[in-house]
């Protein structure tokens, strides 16, 4: 099996490479029209329409109308968890929070010559909501990477919900959530456990901002009932580019290649280098390392259809094509990469150095793993300690504010012709006043 090869060095080499990365986006089925049914009938219908919904998606018979863990679930699931992988936890949730504790957030506060008072202050979202996926993609990494940041920012309700209705939940998710001060957690999934965080139901809290990753559906679900709540993104199938040259180990290449490609059929892995041997190996090795994979099948269809192996002959040109592609993670494979990384634009996480594999950054290294896909890392950034907080800005304007100011805004404001907003300013400026 061998990456489809891409040579960028002709004149319109840019344009063919973004036709390449779009055709990936339009073979994503568009949800929205039974999403949008979904989310009607949960409105309507509240916890029933969320247990039919969960029978109706979910491959197990459901005779429990019980869709939420209660404290002695929760407490014999515990029992469950392996010392190790507690310990695994322990280690990832500090070192998570750690650098999330980092991220400050100071107030503003000024006055200016007419002592009037500008400032700006912070404070957490009331209520959130984090999506689990269950099944193939039960990973309690998701836990701990959208609870944490909203745990610093101050969040006092974080509610959760993954699949488990009808079948064993993973117990290091239940772990995972007791030790980021989850209140509640939900036993379905989908599109309808968006809807029901969102509107809420007799057993479903209803939240202000909905997080966590999810297939087609609910991505489809948190596109549309953004406004009702805020969401963190719109969050597409996972990606990587690996910066590298004759010097890096195809080996290694190779493996953080399939690392993002066994993730989903639609994950794309993408290796940019100016040496064409290298590319050779790691074909090679690509194959010898599929073989043995228990999730050959995902990371084989992956590769052959969304890898891709970028040549390019000018070294310079390197950040030009990253910042083309604008991926989630981006790994720079050599030494005395500083020239490049300065100018790259475009990319939710940069891991630098032959030792810096991506797998790092999922579980335990301290910055968010959930960032920006499908190229849009070119205009958003990844989950932090401020999506989980609110600005309010504070004006206090004095007398003499207003009568220096005012004739200003009288003026801008007639421009407008908005009268009702010039006369707010005239009314306070008469002298009998």
């Amino acid at each position: 099996m061998n990456l489809k090869l891409f040579s960028f060095n002709q004149k319109n080499s840019s344009k063919k490479l973004e036709l390449f990365l779009n055709s990936r986006k339009s073979v994503q089925q568009n949800k929205s029209a039974i999403v949008k049914i979904i989310i009607n009938k949960v409105k309507k219908e509240g916890d029933k329409a969320v247990l039919n919904f969960e029978k109706k998606f979910s491959n197990t018979k459901i005779k429990s109308k019980k869709i939420k863990f209660s404290k002695s679930e929760i407490k014999q699931i515990l029992k469950k968890v392996d010392k190790n992988l507690k310990d695994s936890i322990d280690l990832a949730f500090n070192r998570i929070k750690k650098f999330h504790l980092k991220q400050k957030f100071i107030p503003i506060k000024y006055k200016d010559k007419y002592k009037n008072e500008l400032s700006y202050k912070f404070s957490p979202i009331e209520k959130v909501g984090v999506y689990v996926p269950g099944g193939t993609a039960s990973y309690p990494s998701t836990v701990l990477m959208n609870c944490i940041p909203a745990l610093v920012a101050g969040v006092k309700n974080i509610y959760l919900t993954t699949p488990a209705l009808g079948k064993s939940v993973n117990p290091a998710i239940i772990y995972a959530a007791k030790k980021c001060r989850v209140k509640e957690i939900y036993k379905t999934g989908g599109a309808h456990s968006v809807a029901a965080l969102a509107f809420g139901t007799k057993t479903f809290k209803k939240v202000d901002k909905i997080v966590g990753p999810g297939n087609a559906f609910v991505a489809a679900a948190k596109k549309e009932v953004f406004g009702e709540v805020g969401i963190d993104m719109v969050a597409g199938p996972s990606e990587v580019s690996i910066v590298a040259d004759k010097f890096s180990n195809p080996d290694w290449i190779a493996s953080d290649l399939i690392a993002q490609a066994e993730h989903d059929y639609f994950a794309q892995s993408i290796l940019i280098t100016n040496n064409k041997d290298l590319i050779r190996l790691v074909n090679i090795s690509l194959k010898s390392q599929l073989m043995n994979l228990p999730k050959k099948k995902i990371a084989s269809q992956s590769l052959k259809k969304y890898g891709l192996a970028i040549y390019v002959k000018n070294r310079g040109k390197i950040s030009d094509i990253v910042n083309i592609i604008a991926p989630e993670h981006l790994e720079i494979n050599f030494d005395k990469s500083n020239k490049i990384i300065s100018k790259i634009k475009n990319a939710g996480s940069i891991f630098i150095g032959k030792y810096s594999a991506e797998a790092m950054g999922d579980y335990l290294a301290g910055p968010n793993h959930v960032l920006p896909t499908s190229r849009s890392a070119k205009y958003s950034s990844g989950l932090s300690v401020y999506d989980f907080l609110k600005r309010h800005s504070f004006i206090k304007i004095t007398k003499t504010g207003i009568e220096r100011l005012g004739p200003s805004v009288i003026n801008l404001a007639e421009h407008e012709n908005l009268d009702g907003h010039a006369n707010s300013i005239k009314i306070r400026l008469k002298k009998d006043n």
